[in-house]
C-alpha cells in the first residue's frame, strides 16, 4: 500500500475491490513504465539517485516489463488499487528498499496525469492512421463511381442529381475534420505534468524540463494545481471520438438504406452482414447497424466524464479515477468502427445503373430548368415560380418532365424552346455544373487525385 503509514488497519477487502481501478488502468502499463524510467533518470541527474541505484531501478523496471509482456507476472485488482501501485510493489519485491526512492518528488496525481497524456497522444496518433484508411477506402470506391448517378437528398426527399463519387467525397471531407481534431488533441497533450506533485510542486530541485524533454513533451505544465486536476484533454479526446462516430453513424445509416430492397443500390459482403434465425432469405447490414448503435455509447462516455468533472473543486479528487474507463471504451469502439467501415466500403458492390432509367424525366432536374430560365434573362424568383407551376401541372396529370413536349412547356411559359430539354438529360446532368465543389465529373476526378496526393503526403 502506497499510503499505509498513518493507518492502523488495512483497507477492507470489499472497499479495496470497489476502489481498485487496476482492471482497466492496466491499459496504461507501458506508459507508466516509461514515466518511471524517465523519473528515475531525472532523479539521478539531480543527484537524488546514485548511478548504482539508478541501475537497479532500471533493471528492475525492465524485468517487470518482460514479466508483464510474457504474462508471467499477473497482479490483480483484489490486491492493488491501480497499475502504478502494482508496479511499485513488484519493484520492491525485485530490488528491495531502493525501490522506495523512485517515488521521490512524485505523487500518483502527477504520475497519472502524465501517463494519461502519453496514452492519449499515442492513441490519437493511432486513430489518425485508421481515419486515413477509411479515407483511402472511400477514395477507392469514389474513383470507380465518378459516373454513377444517384439522387442527392434534402429532407430525405430527392433534391438534385449527384454521383456516388461526389457523395463519398463528402465523407472524406468529414473524416479530414476528424483527423484535424485528433491532431489538436495531440497538441493539447504536449505539456508535461510530471513534477507537479500532489498539487503544489516540490521543495526538491526536480528538473521538470529534463523530464518533459525525455518524454517528448514540448514543455512542463505551468501550474501544478491545474496540472493534476486537468482532464480537458481527455474530454477533448472523447469529443473527437464522438464527432468521428457521429460521421461514421451517418454513413452507416446510408449503407443500411442503400442495401435495402427499396434502394437496391449497394450490396455488402457476406463478411459484414448476418442472417435471421427465422427468415432464411434475410441478409442484414448488422455491422453498419452496430456502428450506428454504438455511437450512443461513445456520446455517453463523453457526457459521463463531463458530469464527473462539473462539481469537482481543485485539485485532485478520487472521482477522477473514473476518468479512464470511458476513454478506453471510446477509443476501442471508434477504432473498431473505423476498421469495419473501411472494410465494408472496400468490399461493397455498387449497382451503377440503378438510377439511370428512374431519373429520366424526374422532377429532380427542376433546379436545372430554373437555372436555364435565369440564363434566358428571367429573374430567379420568377423562374422558380414558372418551374413550380410546371411541376404542379405535370403532377396533377400524373406525368414527368419526359412526358412533356415543347407545346406542353410553352403552355406554361412561351420562353421555353428545344434547348430546355437538355436540362433533363441524365447522362450530361453532372457535367453541366460549373461551380467549384459541385459534382461535375471533371471536378470530382480532380478532387480524388488531390486527396490521393494529400493522403500519400500524410496530411
Amino acid at each position: 500500500m502506497l499510503w499505509g503509514g498513518r493507518f492502523d488497519e488495512k483497507l477492507n477487502h470489499n472497499a479495496m475491490e470497489f476502489s481498485s481501478s487496476f482492471y482497466f488502468d492496466k491499459n496504461l502499463f507501458d506508459e507508466d513504465i516509461l514515466v518511471d524510467y524517465s523519473h528515475a533518470r531525472m532523479l539521478n541527474g539531480i543527484g537524488l539517485l546514485t548511478d548504482a541505484e539508478l541501475g537497479k531501478i532500471i533493471d528492475g523496471l525492465a524485468r517487470i516489463k518482460k514479466e508483464w509482456d510474457d504474462n508471467f507476472w499477473k497482479p490483480g485488482n483484489d490486491k492493488f488499487e491501480d497499475v502504478h501501485s502494482a508496479i511499485e510493489s513488484r519493484l520492491f519485491e525485485l530490488i528491495g528498499p531502493v525501490a522506495g526512492k523512485l517515488h521521490t518528488g512524485r505523487s500518483r496525481n502527477d504520475q497519472i496525469a502524465t501517463v494519461m497524456k502519453l496514452w492519449i497522444k499515442k492513441s490519437s496518433a493511432a486513430i489518425t492512421k485508421e481515419i486515413k484508411k477509411v479515407q483511402v477506402a472511400l477514395l477507392t470506391a469514389a474513383e470507380k463511381n465518378t459516373g454513377t448517378i444517384m439522387p442527392g437528398y434534402t429532407h430525405l426527399q430527392r433534391a438534385q442529381p449527384i454521383s456516388l463519387a461526389f457523395h463519398l467525397l463528402a465523407y472524406v471531407e468529414m473524416l479530414a475534420r476528424d483527423y484535424k481534431r485528433f491532431l489538436g488533441v495531440i497538441e493539447e497533450c504536449n505539456t508535461c505534468p510530471l513534477g507537479s506533485g500532489a498539487l503544489a510542486g516540490s521543495t526538491l530541485p526536480l528538473d521538470r524540463d529534463a523530464s518533459s524533454e525525455e518524454l517528448n513533451f514540448t514543455a512542463p505544465t505551468a501550474n501544478a494545481l491545474d496540472s493534476v486536476s486537468d482532464r480537458d484533454f481527455m474530454i477533448d479526446f472523447m469529443h473527437a471520438c464522438s464527432m468521428g462516430m457521429m460521421h461514421l453513424s451517418r454513413f452507416a445509416e446510408e449503407l443500411i438504406l442503400w442495401t435495402s430492397a427499396e434502394w437496391n443500390f449497394v450490396r455488402l459482403s457476406d463478411k459484414y452482414t448476418t442472417g435471421s434465425s427465422l427468415m432464411p432469405q434475410k441478409k442484414n447490414s448488422d455491422m453498419a447497424e452496430l456502428v450506428r448503435g454504438k455511437t450512443g455509447k461513445v456520446f455517453g462516455n463523453q457526457f459521463a466524464l463531463l458530469a464527473t468533472m462539473k462539481g469537482l473543486p481543485l485539485s485532485y479528487n478520487r472521482d477522477l479515477q473514473e476518468d479512464k474507463l470511458p476513454v478506453f471504451s471510446s477509443f476501442e469502439t471508434y477504432t473498431q468502427s473505423l476498421g469495419l467501415i473501411a472494410e465494408m466500403v472496400l468490399t461493397m458492390e455498387v449497382n451503377k445503373e440503378r438510377f439511370i432509367e428512374e431519373l429520366k424525366g424526374d422532377f429532380i432536374f427542376a433546379t436545372d430548368l430554373a437555372d436555364w430560365l435565369v440564363l434566358k434573362g428571367i429573374p430567379f424568383r420568377e423562374a422558380h415560380h414558372i418551374v413550380g407551376a410546371l411541376v404542379k401541372k405535370l403532377e396533377t396529370e400524373k406525368k414527368k418532365f419526359s412526358d412533356a413536349d415543347l407545346d406542353y412547356l410553352k403552355s406554361v411559359n412561351s420562353i421555353f424552346d428545344e434547348s430546355a430539354f437538355e436540362c433533363f438529360n441524365v447522362e450530361t446532368c453532372l457535367d453541366r455544373k460549373k461551380t467549384y465543389g459541385s459534382p461535375n465529373r471533371a471536378f470530382v476526378k480532380k478532387e480524388i487525385e488531390i486527396w490521393k496526393e494529400r493522403l500519400k503526403a500524410g496530411s
